[in-house]
């Protein structure tokens, strides 16, 4: 007697079907309704691929095995059979290897049943077409090749006679996989007569050379398909694998890093001066934003030539700056300003780039924090930055910041490749190849065709100070832990904790800190006026340079010059002569040099000795000899001065041209409003509107939630309430008959989903009406009369007659189908 995958599921306890849906957390979303429902999820070919992507070569090779051995007609297999496929090779794997993959397969249900009567889940085969690379047997391909693969002796007399480019071609395709693309011509036959022109091959007993692939058709080792494509039959390619199993070579563990670890302290000290470089780089790319915001193009995104002038401004290649800049974006430092009422021109000019309010928060964190923020945002922001500089479908530039990076998987993949760096012994630095290598074995499916994405990984970790030296740094090996128990533990969905606003540091913020230098309170003033921060200077320090010296250099020690124009600057700001005494008195660590005395003195005494208002604009002094050396100079005719009063002179133009050209020729004015009093001002910033970072998102968008075992336990008696309420639906006895019966009870989940399905097709043809029970998207049952349309693509489409609406269903939603009477 056949037993069903529900029935399997019905029979286990509570513990174990929690722990199918703790391995196959999607089969949970929504909730199932009862486990009939759980049973056909579990089947899909949706869940099946999810649940395949997450196994390694080697249990994939033991699934395929288990395919491979089923009986044709019952279609089931044993784990002996299994066992006996597995070890047939040169090398074969233990016994206890094989066993134990069976019975991860087992646990997620992708096999079930009993030992000696196991049965591969549906959609198996759909989701992964060819076992281990291998074709369909011979007699579904060509009743021809069945006839020469039923006698083994003339298969290898054929396969012995074969030119050496056919063999080569049939060793390619029995590696798998087993189909190939044919060039146009070269499954047609020659010419008659055309064959007697040919030069004999001395390799093929003299056979007429012609072309390989269709030497093979014509010997019946290869049978075309289609038009321009050819299989390689089953029996052919075990044939051909008889030196290797066959499976193929079997590896039962991940491939070996030949590099040896490197010193753990040279690695974290690599990665740290890397996040300080990191940590400076995106400081200097949001100012050369907020003293030029970059206009957002029409298409979306910052154009190529303001990424050119960003990456100078900051001293990093274009991909290099392109990176830092989408780092920056998604941590919420950056972000788009509405310009209403501009013209709409090249850039669309009606949003500009520049920093948000975040900004001046990040900057007041510790270095640590800072690199925290940006590493995170990194590891769960959905770009992929090598895609900027690339050419799009419709061969357009892909810029920094448009739709047309985005790429849903990219977390999956940073995640995947430090997984990989994470498992390795600390401080292990295998190369990008060997990389690839060990993804490929650990999760063949997701790695297949992101070679270019993984390699993008590993160069960007490195920029971002996550790796050092090609290894997984202590504190980049902390981050990634911590980001992925929050995300496994998913009891944060709206990312309103965070260890930064706590006061509580990460443990990765703590490890960074133990290797960076301590951030200095202190310069050391030269006699030339440089000024040297010997280390990262802490924020008010920061703050206190930007305002009085010029920034000429940065690294360990950063250099800034005190200038006439710095003076000028702060003495605009609000400090005085005296100030400016003071802070160099306390933060300088060297006697102060006279000339800096005499330069703050001079400017502080000329400052202010210059006033201006608008009236038009005026310009007043108290020194008439001064105003007399002002109306004199021939720098200043285009201001148009004129003499009101000995200690007055007027201009048509406003203050703010005054300014400029007063300064321009060298002289100190000052602002004053209408009672006289000097107008102090700081250059304004424009900031963009806050944005939240993107680490406040789950690590993987499309994962599905991971729930603890007592939320699962829940879940599990959840279903099983639903699967006992259908069970007693199904022996209530029916009070009325037909139609009306079942508006009240809907239809009986009699049927397995394949039953159903065929109920389905049989109303296509008969263009009949069924009842159809359905999990809605809420995880509710619901049922409709419907006359089915048409089924494909994993969707029903069905017509409601009442309503004379058109439905569309999802076919692994689908409970049951009963026919109206």
């Amino acid at each position: 007697m056949t037993t069903s995958l529900a029935d399997h599921l019905r029979a286990l306890p509570d513990e174990s079907l929690a722990a199918l849906l703790q391995l196959r957390p999607d089969l949970v979303v929504p909730v199932p309704a009862d486990v009939s429902a759980l049973a056909i999820r579990a089947e899909s070919r949706v869940s099946v691929a999810r649940a395949l992507d997450g196994l390694d070569q080697f249990t994939l090779q033991i699934l395929d095995a288990a395919r491979l051995t089923r009986h044709p007609e019952e279609g089931t297999t044993s784990t002996d059979a299994v066992l006996a496929m597995a070890t047939a090779g040169p090398h074969p794997p233990a016994p206890t290897t094989v066993r134990g993959a069976v019975d991860r397969l087992r646990a997620r249900f992708l096999l079930y049943g009993p030992e000696h009567a196991l049965r591969v889940a549906g959609s198996v085969d759909e989701v992964s077409a060819y076992p281990v690379g291998l074709g369909r047997p011979a007699a579904e391909l060509d009743a021809r090749t069945a006839a020469l693969c039923a006698d083994p002796a003339k298969l290898r007399r054929t396969l012995l006679a074969a030119p050496p480019s056919a063999r080569a071609i049939l060793d390619r395709l029995a590696a798998g996989p087993p189909v190939g693309s044919v060039p146009p011509g070269a499954l047609q036959a020659p010419p008659v007569g055309a064959e007697d022109d040919l030069p004999p091959d001395a390799t093929n007993g003299g056979a007429p050379t012609g072309s390989p692939i269709r030497w093979l058709v014509d010997a019946r080792l290869l049978v075309p398909v289609s038009a321009g494509t050819v299989e390689l039959p089953r029996e052919v390619a075990l044939l051909l694998r008889r030196d290797s199993g066959p499976l193929g070579p079997l590896r039962t563990s991940p491939p070996s890093v030949s590099a040896p670890p490197r010193e753990p302290k040279a690695v974290d000290s690599a990665g740290a001066g890397q996040t300080m470089e990191l940590v400076r780089h995106t400081e200097a790319l949001l100012e050369s934003l907020a003293a030029e915001p970059a206009p957002v193009l029409r298409s979306g995104g910052v154009g190529v030539r303001d990424l050119r002038r960003l990456a100078r401004g900051v001293g990093l290649d274009e991909p290099a700056t392109a990176l830092v800049f989408e780092v920056a974006y998604a941590a919420g430092l950056v972000g788009e300003l509405d310009l209403p009422g501009t013209t709409t021109g090249r850039y669309g000019a009606d949003q500009q780039v520049l920093p948000t309010g975040g900004y001046e928060v990040w900057r007041a964190m510790s270095l640590a924090h800072r690199w925290e923020q940006l590493a995170r945002a990194w590891l769960t922001m959905t770009r992929q930055v090598g895609l900027v500089g690339q050419r799009d479908d419709r061969d357009r530039p892909i810029s920094v910041l448009s739709a047309e990076a985005e790429r849903a998987g990219a977390p999956a993949a940073r995640r995947a490749v430090l997984g990989v760096l994470a498992d390795l012994e600390p401080a292990t630095a295998p190369t990008p190849d060997e990389v690839l290598e060990l993804l490929d074995w650990r999760a063949p499916r997701r790695s297949r065709g992101r070679e270019a994405a993984h390699r993008e990984v590993l160069a960007e970790a490195a920029q971002l100070g996550v790796t050092g030296l090609g290894a997984l740094t202590s504190y980049g090996r902390l981050l990634l832990a911590d980001v992925t128990e929050a995300d496994e533990r998913g009891d944060d969905p709206l990312g309103l904790r965070s260890d930064a606003e706590s006061g509580d540091p990460s443990s990765a913020v703590r490890a960074l800190d133990a290797l960076l230098p301590a951030p200095v309170d202190h310069f050391l003033v030269q006699a030339d006026l440089s000024v040297v921060v010997p280390g990262p200077p802490d924020p008010a320090l920061a703050a206190e340079l930007d305002v009085v010296a010029e920034h000429e250099s940065a690294g360990g020690a950063s250099v800034h010059r005190i200038t006439t124009a710095s003076v000028r600057r702060a003495l605009d700001a609000g400090y005085t002569a005296d100030d400016l005494h003071a802070l160099f008195r306390r933060r300088s660590r060297t006697p102060i040099p006279q000339g800096l005395t005499y330069l703050i003195d001079d400017v502080a005494r000329k400052h202010g000795g210059l006033r201006l208002g608008s009236a038009g604009g005026y310009v007043r002094s108290d020194d008439e000899a001064l105003l007399a050396e002002v109306l004199a100079d021939r720098r200043l005719e285009s201001m148009a001065f004129r003499r009101l009063a000995p200690t007055v002179l007027v201009t048509p133009y406003q203050v703010g041209r005054m300014l400029i050209a007063l300064r321009d020729a060298g002289y100190a004015p000052v602002p004053e409003d209408t009672s006289g009093a000097t107008v102090l001002s700081r250059p304004k910033t424009r900031r963009a509107p806050a944005r939240a970072s993107v680490s406040t998102r789950a690590l993987d968008p499309l994962a599905a939630p991971k729930l603890a075992m007592p939320r699962l336990l829940g879940v599990v008696e959840q279903i099983r309430r639903g699967d006992a309420a259908a069970r007693a639906a199904r022996r209530a006895p029916a009070v009325v008959r037909g139609s009306a019966a079942r508006v009240a009870a809907g239809p009986m989940p009699a049927h397995s989903h394949s039953e159903a399905l065929a109920v389905l097709q049989q109303a296509v043809r008969d263009k009949a009406l069924v009842w159809v029970g359905y999990v809605d998207a809420h995880g509710a049952t619901a049922s409709r009369l419907l006359r089915p349309v048409s089924i494909g693509a994993g969707y029903l489409r069905a017509e409601d007659d009442r309503t004379e609406m058109l439905h569309t269903f999802a076919l692994h939603r689908i409970t049951a189908a009963v026919r109206e009477d």
